[in-house]
């Protein structure tokens, strides 16, 4: 009995180290970044599609033309309340100290340059399809923004969520840079980059399971308020029926067909998509009404 025992305590213990190893936090090399420039024009296109403002700007600054990334937004979850970062060049409060390939990093692989895993409720698992031209695009235009010397607060997770290392099977699972809808076209091909790559929809309009991944099966069909009360609404043609052109000025404007104003979490989203070009826009349009109904 003894020696069973020692045998079941050396094989949990090299499955658990295996799994620590298999799960660890795995920076993207600098080798994937080397020879790139920023331009910070493309990179505020970048920030303003991406929804950066959304979470990280301070409050009411979101349209701004150099807002300032303070951070300080609490989210509340059911694995806790996260407080967003300050993203501002500040190279002590914010990530002014941060090289490319450490912010690329934080976007495609959800690792700090310090070699931790981040919480998903930063949208990596949909910033992972980034193109790394983006990413140098989009530091180079955080790095022309006020930089903020006070730093946000910390989140506040409970066990057993405060196990960062349990972050690491959860990227096993559901860290997929696979695309959903389908692009048939260049315009749907740039509307399905806008919308599954920068624009991260699918974090709010699509349901998920009990680990928190998303259910692709039902993609963008409406979930949960993951901040607050409510629903999220269902945006598939199953449950949207507006023209091209509605769908487009609702996206500048924030205005409905019906007349409706758009409020809430959506308020600083449009904020951002209002600023974009036309062209993408019309492209996020196309992708949307070609999405499978999912009543």
């Amino acid at each position: 009995m003894g020696r069973f025992l020692t045998i079941l305590v050396i094989v949990a213990v090299l499955l658990g180290a295996g799994g620590l190893w298999l799960t660890r936090p795995k920076p993207l090399p600098e080798s994937a970044v080397a020879g790139l420039e920023g331009d910070p024009a493309a990179g505020r296109q970048v920030f303003l599609a991406a929804g950066c403002a959304a979470c990280h700007a301070k409050a009411g600054a979101e349209g701004q033309e150099a807002p300032e990334m303070s951070g300080g937004r609490r989210l509340a979850t059911a694995y806790g309340t996260f407080v967003a970062p300050n993203i501002s060049p500040d190279a002590e409060a914010g990530i002014g100290a941060y090289t490319l390939a450490g912010l690329a990093s934080v976007l495609k692989r959800g690792v700090t340059p310090e070699g931790k895993h981040l919480y998903p409720v930063m949208p990596y698992a949909t910033y992972a399809r980034m193109r790394v031209q983006d990413i140098a695009d989009l530091k180079a235009y955080l790095d022309t923004l006020p930089a903020v010397e006070t730093p946000a607060a910390a989140s506040e997770v409970a066990f057993p969520y405060s196990l960062r290392s349990l972050v690491g099977f959860w990227k096993w699972r559901y860290l997929d840079t696979a695309f959903v809808g389908a692009a048939p076209s260049p315009q749907m091909e740039r509307g399905r980059y806008l919308v599954e790559a920068l624009g991260h929809c699918a974090e709010c309009h699509t349901p998920r399971d009990r680990f928190g991944g998303l259910d692709r099966s039902r993609w963008m069909a409406g979930a949960p308020n993951p901040v607050g009360t409510g629903e999220v609404p269902n945006i598939t043609p199953a449950a949207i029926d507006w023209s091209r052109s509605e769908m487009v000025w609702y996206l500048q404007s924030g205005f409905t067909p019906s007349h409706e104003e758009v409020a809430g979490e959506m308020e600083p989203i449009i904020a951002g998509l209002g600023q974009l070009p036309e062209e993408d826009r019309e492209a996020i349009a196309v992708y949307l009404a070609g999405l499978a109904p999912v009543e």
